[in-house]
């Protein structure tokens, strides 16, 4: 994935916003659409379909959650995969777990540096990138599940399982070690390349993210069909 042909999309009404990291992200390389409003940035996505949506969450009319569901909701799988970075000015932990829950990737709360935004987008893409390269041949199937890199695709007893990029990223490396279990702090750095940033909250990033996944796998609780939770450790893949 070259950074010079990779499109970002970002959805921010605020103009002064909007420009500082539509600037941010074109000095990094990158081609980059800016929508000012959730309107136009459902549009956009639907037809440029960008590798990555900077969404900030208050837009007028069509709001970051309603763009979000409708994307994760897309019969395209280039749409509804889309990684969405949430922007939000609601530092309450229950808006951060509401946005994770409908499928954003991750989030970043205003104010912010534009730097660590762009740091933000780059490591995504290069975790994506480098999954699909080093790990193109390595189709992982265990118990009806099966998991493609290449296409990041996955497959449930023959029916199709729409992950967003990062649940994706998170089941296929608990996968590839069926049994051993993962801390939050390792799964952090899958998603994010360093656990520097760990904290209650990212943990609690991680925990929505795997409850994510066992619903989409149909299961939930400590013991779900798949991934079963480590007493005082974290998660583990059991077939």
């Amino acid at each position: 994935m070259s950074e010079l042909t990779t499109t970002i999309l970002v959805i921010e009404d605020d103009s002064q916003i909007r420009r500082v990291v539509k600037g941010y992200l074109e000095q990094a390389g990158y081609r980059v659409l800016a929508a000012p409003d959730g309107a136009t940035g459902l549009a956009l996505a639907q037809h440029e379909k960008p590798a990555l949506i900077v969404l900030d969450l208050m837009l007028p009319g069509v709001d970051g959650w309603e763009i979000t569901q409708r994307l994760r909701a897309s019969s395209d799988p280039a749409v509804a995969t889309v990684h969405i970075i949430m922007l939000t000015a609601r530092v309450e932990e229950s808006d951060r777990v509401q946005g994770l829950t409908l499928g954003a990737d991750d989030y970043v709360v205003k104010p912010f540096s534009p730097r660590e935004l762009t740091a933000r987008v780059q490591a995504a893409l290069r975790r994506i990138q480098r999954l699909s390269v080093t790990a193109a041949s390595l189709v992982l199937a265990q118990g009806g599940l099966r998991l493609d890199p290449t296409y990041r695709t996955a497959t449930l007893d023959g029916a199709d399982v729409p992950l967003t990029g990062v649940e994706f990223d998170l089941l296929y490396a608990l996968m590839r070690q069926p049994g051993r279990p993962f801390s939050r702090d390792e799964l952090l750095t899958v998603v994010q390349e360093t656990s520097d940033a760990a904290d209650a909250a990212y943990e609690r990033t991680i925990d929505v993210h795997i409850k994510n996944l066992r619903h989409k796998l149909g299961g939930s609780g400590r013991h779900s069909r798949f991934i079963e939770t480590v007493h005082g450790v974290g998660y583990r893949f059991t077939p």
